[in-house]
């Protein structure tokens, strides 16, 4: 059962060529138009709620980022063929590793 600011989302997204991407600011904008500020949260809780179904794609700097870790600012796109569908945890260690 979808959201309302997850319907949102997927309506804008399914309105894009293949390969763009929508700023959360615009979801806000269309789901609460007087208050879209107070809902960005939300938002970004629906986002993730959707990208770890596999739906759609959380992005930073135009790169994938794993749903549960990324911070600041992001878009969202549709998943493509190759966007990873998991993310790998970078062990601070590895540098030391390599050095032995």
């Amino acid at each position: 059962m979808t959201t309302p600011i997850q319907e949102t989302i997927l309506s804008q997204l399914a309105g894009l060529p293949e390969g763009k991407s929508i700023d959360p600011m615009n979801v806000a904008k269309a789901v609460q138009p007087e208050r879209w500020q107070q809902i960005l949260g939300h938002v970004r809780t629906n986002a993730i709620e959707l990208a770890r179904a596999g739906t759609i794609v959380i992005l930073r700097h135009n790169k994938p980022v794993d749903p549960e870790k990324f911070r600041g600012v992001y878009r969202l796109r549709t998943r493509l063929p190759g966007d990873p569908t998991s993310f790998e945890t970078v062990v601070e260690d590895q540098a030391e590793d390599d050095d032995a």
